[in-house]
């Protein structure tokens, strides 16, 4: 009787784990994906076509709209921005094949000599394997719930 309790809690436990595995696997991908996206040089055109690898077609459209007055005319950023988590990303919600997920970090954009870090999140929605981002916001957050991982 003691060995069937034993074995059929090992194999809840398993189960659960199982369960657990793919969310934590889509939460790495995900945050990967925003470090990707948010990270560029710049005057390089060919960074900013790697962050555009990132992106569904409506994602990317959504994101070169926040980008104009911000491009050189070859399509090249004018600034580096580069963004590092502060933790692991939080799935909000996962259904029908698109994930909603937060990612809490910093944000550093340089202009020549000029630098400026925010504390932020990043909100995403993203559709697919590997995730595309279909939606991308940036939500800055004051002192008090940066300390919090802006959650």
């Amino acid at each position: 009787m003691k060995i069937l309790a034993v074995l059929t809690i090992a194999a809840l436990s398993c189960q659960l784990a199982a369960q657990n595995a793919p969310r934590e696997a889509s939460s790495s991908v995900i945050e990967k994906t925003v470090v990707a996206a948010l990270s560029f040089q710049q005057g390089d055109l060919d960074s900013f076509k790697r962050a555009h690898d990132n992106f569904t077609s409506k994602g990317w459209d959504e994101f070169i709209k926040k980008m104009q007055g911000f491009l050189e005319p070859s399509g090249a950023p004018t600034f580096t921005s580069k963004f590092v988590p502060a933790g692991p990303a939080a799935i909000t919600s996962p259904e029908n094949g698109t994930i909603s997920a937060k990612v809490p970090g910093t944000l550093t954009q340089t202009h020549d000599k000029s630098t400026t870090t925010y504390r932020l999140r990043v909100e995403v929605q993203t559709i697919g394997t590997p995730p595309k981002i279909n939606h991308l916001e940036q939500i800055t957050c004051s002192r008090a719930s940066a300390a919090n991982y802006c959650m």
